[in-house]
């Protein structure tokens, strides 16, 4: 597939929801990709980007910028907090806050650096033992939490377990922030990101079917 295509399959999935295309964001996942295929999409016009690493990004899309200075990045993946201040310089938006710790030490950036990128709450709505993200019971005590620290929240992000049905992850991502008046969802991938649009998506990420299979694991 191609980038022309996906963008020809998200325009439809507005269409189809009833929503305009302005009010979905595609994020292309370029994590672990070589930097001739990221180039690719950049010159196609592309200019906004998911990274799973502040290493590998900070590697990457500094010196990217020099040519592209539109480019934006944002984080999709888990943020330590040790990483959390080279992670406030490196991205527009952190979709993975996900306990308290990481909150608190955002927060203290924040205050210190004077800025902080958008953020975004991950949910764990499959209540996976092995995934990141607070539990949907414990989601609107944890935005309660982040807005008394002051926090740009902006809305939710979620990864549906892969053997269950998407849309129903969706629903529940969306009901949450409906309650807590959060506009924002990070949901939808490559499989499942048309599913995503019509539960009110804003945010999609799509790493393979625009860029192919990665070729490394890490």
């Amino acid at each position: 597939m191609s980038l022309s295509e996906i963008k020809t399959r998200l325009e439809k999935a507005c269409y189809d929801a009833g929503r305009s295309l302005d009010d979905v964001a595609l994020i292309a996942v370029s994590k672990v990709q070589p930097l001739d295929r990221v180039e690719a999409v950049l010159s196609e016009g592309h200019r906004l980007f998911g990274e799973n690493r502040v290493q590998e990004a900070a590697g990457k899309w500094p010196e990217f910028q020099q040519t592209y200075p539109d480019a934006r990045v944002h984080l999709i993946g888990p943020l330590q907090t040790n990483k959390a201040r080279q992670a406030m310089g490196l991205f527009e938006a952190i979709h993975s806050v996900d306990r308290p710790k990481l909150a608190q030490t955002l927060a203290r950036l924040a205050q210190e650096l004077g800025t902080c990128p958008d953020l975004f709450i991950q949910v764990n709505t499959g209540e996976e033992p092995q995934k990141a993200g607070v539990l949907p019971a414990e989601a609107d005590a944890f935005v309660a939490e982040c807005r008394g620290l002051d926090l740009p929240i902006r809305g939710l992000m979620c990864i549906p377990p892969s053997e269950e049905t998407p849309s129903l992850h969706f629903a529940l991502l969306a009901k949450i922030a409906e309650r807590n008046g959060l506009s924002g969802l990070s949901m939808g991938m490559s499989h499942d990101f048309e599913q995503a649009v019509a539960f009110g998506a804003t945010h999609v990420r799509v790493g393979s079917a625009i860029f192919g299979a990665r070729v490394a694991a890490g």
